[in-house]
């Protein structure tokens, strides 16, 4: 199976990820909630993750709360940040986990827009965003549509200057570039488990650089007697039952994550780069292949292996038998636009028998076909 949809979740564990959830839902109860062995267990596996976490995110143990998703961490950061009426700046690649809430609240947001991969360009149009009447800023560090990496750590520096409190969402970086909280100076930080630390679904953190406001209200093993949410963190967002399964699976991944280091993802996403792509041909306007890691189509794939568009044999190992093909509705062909077209990938890489090897395809990876 080739698997190419790792922006949205990664699809294939580490072995220790699925050793690590069965172990806990096999030895773990609930932490907080008793001092027998099986709820020790559940505390030590959840501190575990707790620290490590930190470890990674350059922040202290108890600032790492665990949540769903990503994106139920940035509902908690919005809402703790943001009121009705309030300006907030967001860049224009947000996803629908910021701006739905935002919405939601109904907030005043300004998009800030500038070329797709000039670091400088954005950083100087965040310079021009944000000012004194800006509630907050919200930021995602690697856009989930297009691959392109924001400039975070100028976006972190402009925002502490001006005394700005800035989210920051790390769905797509978390795992293969620097997250640091404290560096920062954010208010929050939000990521999944899911996609580049190798957790199961279901999993998520949310980093607190301030006190949030709880989404949920409910039981968490501590302050029992009093009837609000504990003003100390985790505690205060971990109400209920946590997910210890998904948490022990998500220490897991994040030891992988560390094991490998960033300069292993890293290596493995620019040797995807080389990669050769043949874009394929059509009339009413020529196709280009872009290929950038994080970008996902407008719409979802149709996967087939027809001939290559052009007539020519392909076959004979040289490209894979796999064809890509993405269509928009209405199939502008505007530049910009997406359109149906077809890519053969080519691998030069040969193993020391003299086969081609197989192609790999790291977190992020994904092809986008773009009119000329």
């Amino acid at each position: 199976m080739i698997y190419l949809d790792s922006a949205a979740t990664t699809f294939h564990k580490p072995p220790a990820v699925y050793r690590a959830v069965e172990t806990a839902m096999r030895t773990c109860a609930s932490p907080g909630r008793g001092g027998y062995a099986a709820a020790q267990a559940a505390e030590r596996t959840v501190y575990r993750c707790r620290a490590l976490a930190a470890e990674l995110f350059d922040c202290p143990p108890e600032s790492v709360c665990f949540t769903s998703c990503a994106t139920e961490g940035l509902n908690i950061a919005i809402r703790t940040l943001v009121r009705p009426g309030d300006r907030v700046v967001i860049s224009g690649l947000e996803h629908n986990a910021v701006t739905r809430p935002l919405h939601a609240i109904g907030a005043v947001t300004e998009p800030v827009r500038a070329p797709l991969f000039s670091s400088d360009a954005w950083a100087e149009a965040f310079a021009g965003a944000v000012t004194k009447g800006t509630a907050c800023v919200i930021c995602t560090q690697v856009s989930n549509v297009f691959g392109a990496v924001l400039p975070i750590d100028r976006i972190a520096a402009l925002c502490a200057e001006r005394g700005i409190p800035l989210i920051v969402d790390a769905s797509q970086a978390a795992g293969l570039l620097p997250v640091r909280l404290r560096a920062w100076k954010a208010a929050f930080v939000a990521m999944p488990g899911h996609k580049g630390l190798y957790g199961p679904q279901g999993t998520g953190m949310l980093l607190c650089g301030r006190m949030p406001q709880p989404l949920r209200f409910g039981g968490t093993g501590s302050l029992s007697a009093e009837q609000t949410m504990p003003d100390f963190l985790p505690d205060r967002l971990e109400a209920g039952t946590l997910n210890v399964p998904g948490i022990a699976g998500l220490g897991a991944g994040l030891r992988y994550v560390k094991a490998l280091g960033r300069g292993g993802r890293l290596a493995d996403e620019r040797r995807m780069r080389s990669v050769v792509l043949h874009p394929g041909r059509r009339s009413g306007g020529g196709c280009r292949a872009l290929f950038r890691a994080g970008d996902r189509p407008a719409s979802r794939p149709a996967l087939c292996a027809p001939g290559p568009p052009d007539g020519r044999d392909l076959s004979g190992g040289n490209y894979s038998r796999l064809c890509f093909v993405y269509d928009c509705a209405g199939g502008s062909d505007r530049p910009g636009s997406y359109r149906k077209a077809a890519v053969f990938l080519k691998n030069k890489e040969k193993s020391r028998s003299g086969r081609r090897k197989p192609l790999l395809f790291p977190k992020n990876f994904c092809i986008i076909l773009k009119i000329k």
